[in-house]
This record gives structure tokens, sequence and C-alpha cells, in this order.
């Protein structure tokens, strides 16, 4: 339930998005207090929930259909089911949009004013709503009508051009990262240009059409390495697990792990070159500046570096650094991120209630926005079973019963 102390508490949202960078947007609104619709195909539900390779395990033979894809990005949502290519359909959407502050989709280019559900169409019946489409490449241009995955924008915006190991070793070459960081940083995208539009809203009274691109965040989260080709001309090379900043910076070998580094400042590195009882380096011509240090002398660098740290446990070395001030990071595999103290301390694997859930709960990530002191985000629902909430919700739209019978019979719920 959410309460007065949420953020977006009152605030409205229908989700007529699917699979991830959208649905994560409609999730952060939901954290922070909003009730989130989510409305999906009778019987298909969301593409999303059968991403992935991990399934939540239903209870008395009940299968979820809740994949890790889903799971991830579907908290804090009533579901509901509805078929838009029917008349009916449309008339419980646009009963809703009457309702609704905001309304999310990521549905191709011009496909929804098929069915009267475009921005115009709804904008008529609620001039307040707030309209966010999100697209693989935006609503206009040369590609504008091509679908869209995280993959292929990591490829296109640069992204995989500076992650990767550096050419001249083995396996060089350009590397996908692991998550799917384009689509999950669109969803952030997506949640703060709604909260731009709902202050703009406050002080105008009008409603706003959004246009968020996959496209647009893949070029833009290059940030400052796409920043330096922009200034200097240059594109940066590939540094593997090298700091894009200053340095030294990269993964320490230890006798029983592995530690990250960052020495990224001058003072760092002096005290490094102390703490390693080689202060000859902190002058040395080949690692005399911060650009030899991260660039030209980088690798050199590590490697003299890591002669020292084999030496080393994981746990002494932390303890040295530390005591010197020198920021560093255990290595962790996924496992261990769940046992590390600090982890544990913020709360970031929230156990939440789940009804159908075998277990009768499922772990969660935690939001990075719990920690607010007046309206944190908080995890009040676990992500729906498929229409969960159809009558719910439409009895608040004034279905009774019997007509609920007759939609479901007619399959448009």
């Amino acid at each position: 339930m959410t309460t007065n102390h949420s953020a977006l508490a009152g605030i409205r949202v229908i989700d007529m998005s699917r699979v991830f960078a959208a649905p994560v947007g409609a999730q952060i609104l939901g954290d922070l207090g909003a009730d989130v619709i989510k409305i999906e195909r009778p019987g298909v539900g969301d593409d999303g929930r059968g991403y992935g390779t991990a399934w939540i395990k239903g209870k008395d033979g009940i299968e979820t259909r809740q994949s890790s894809f889903f799971t991830v990005s579907n908290r804090n949502k009533r579901s509901i089911t509805v078929n838009h290519s029917k008349p009916e359909g449309q008339e419980i959407i646009r009963k809703l949009a009457e309702t609704a502050d905001v309304l999310i989709e990521n549905y191709k280019v011009g496909d929804l004013k098929r069915f009267g559900l475009d921005y115009e169409t709804l904008k008529a019946i609620n001039p307040r709503l707030v309209y966010c489409s999100v697209t693989g490449f935006g609503q206009t241009g040369p590609s504008a009508a091509l679908p869209g995955y995280d993959g292929l924008f990591q490829a296109q915006g640069g992204m995989m051009a500076v992650t990767g190991i550096p050419d001249g070793q083995p396996g060089a070459g350009p590397l996908k990262a692991g998550p799917s960081l384009v689509d999950f940083i669109t969803g952030h995208n997506t949640a703060l240009a709604i909260l731009g539009a709902l202050m703009y809203r406050e002080r105008t009274g009008e409603g706003q059409f959004i246009d968020i691109a996959l496209l647009d965040t893949s070029v833009a989260m290059v940030s400052h390495i796409m920043q330096d080709f922009l200034i200097s001309g240059v594109a940066p090379p590939r540094l593997g697990n090298g700091g894009n900043g200053g340095g030294p910076a990269d993964l320490l070998q230890c006798s029983d792990g592995i530690v990250y580094l960052t020495a990224g400042t001058d003072e760092h590195y002096r005290r490094l070159t102390v703490l390693m009882d080689r202060p000859e380096l902190f002058t040395d011509p080949r690692f005399d500046s911060n650009f030899k240090r991260a660039r030209e002398g980088r690798a050199e660098l590590i490697d003299i570096i890591n002669d020292w740290s084999r030496k080393l446990t994981v746990e002494d070395i932390l303890a040295k650094f530390d005591e010197a001030g020198i920021p560093a990071a255990k290595y962790n595999e996924l496992p261990d991120v769940w046992e590390d103290a600090q982890v544990k301390h913020r709360g970031l694997r929230a156990t939440t209630p789940h009804a159908w859930a075998e277990a009768g709960s499922v772990d969660l990530i935690g939001s990075p926005l719990a920690q607010m002191s007046a309206s944190p985000a908080t995890i009040r629902r676990a992500p729906p079973m498929l229409g969960e909430h159809n009558a719910e919700v439409l009895a608040e739209l004034g279905y009774d019963e019997a007509r609920l019978a007759e939609l479901k019979a007619a399959g448009i719920i």
C-alpha cells in the first residue's frame, strides 16, 4: 500500500511496455510510490516473462511465468490483461487513461495509433497526461521503424568500441558488457524524463509527449570516453580492466584472490610506491604523470604492481590499502556479493512476500533509491502474476462481475 510518505503517492501510471528498458522505468516510478497498472496480452503477457535463464518456482503446480528478466523489472505493479486490438479493450485503456497521470509504451513507432491509443488521441481525453514512448531509434529518422535490442546498441553507440581486451593482446577485440546496460540505463532515463514532465505539469497544468530512444542512451553512456574523442578527435584505446581516468587502475592478482585498485591521483600513486617499498617509481620517467600511468606505461606499471601483490593475500593487501588511504576493493563472484558486509548493511537483498511462489517469498535487488530520508523507494508488491489484478482494477473503473465475465469469455481480458 502506497503511503503519503511515498514521493509519487497519488500518481497513476499505465504501463503498456514489455521486456526490459521501459518496464524498468515504470518500476522505478512504482518504487517511488506510484500506482503502476501493467497491461499485458491475455494468455501470453509480457514477452519478458519468458526471457532469462531462471524462473520463480510456483506452488501447488502453479506456473508463475516469472523469469529473471520479468522479476527484476516488474515489482510494485498490478497486472491486468487487455486485448487492445479489440474495441472493448481499447475502451478499457481509454478509461484508464482518463484516470492516469502517465502512460508508458514501447510499441513500434505509430503502432498504437491504429487503435486510437496514441498520444494525440489520449491527450484529447486527458490533457494532463504524460505519454512516454520508448523505442530503439526514436520517433523520427531513417532508422525509426527498425526494432532494436540492447546488444545492438552496445555495438552501434560506441560502448563495445571502448570495452574489451586491448589490441595486441590475446583475445583482443570489442566486448559486450554482461548485463543489458543500455536497457537498464534507458529505463532510468525514462523515469527521469517522466519525473521532469510531472514537475512541468505541476507548474503549467499541461502534459506532454516524451520520445526516449535506446540509441540516444547508448551514445550518452559512453560518457567521458566519448568526450575524450570529441575534444581530441582521437579514439581512446580499449583498456581491458584498466581505468579510463587516472592510473594505475586495474585488477591485481593476490595469492588467494583478486583486488581492484584505483590509485588515480598523484598522491594515491605516491602512497602506493611507498607501500610497495618502491618510492623510486614515483619519479620514474615512465610513470611520472597521470597520463603515462593511465595510458603509455599502464601495462608495464600494472605488471610491476602485480609482482608485489602476488605475495600478499586479499585480506592483507586490502588492510594495507585501507591504512594508506588508497581506494581498492575485493573482486566478488556473484555469490560473494551477497556475503559482502556493506551490501548486507545497505539491505540490497530484499526478500519480498510472494503469494504464488513455492517459497512464499522472492529475493529481489533492493532499490538504489531506498535511502531517501523522507520519501524512500520501497518494495510493496512482488512482481504480479499475469492478470492477477483484473477484477480489482476493472472494478475501480466501474465494471461489475457480469461484465467482467463477458469480457473474459470474449477474450478481451
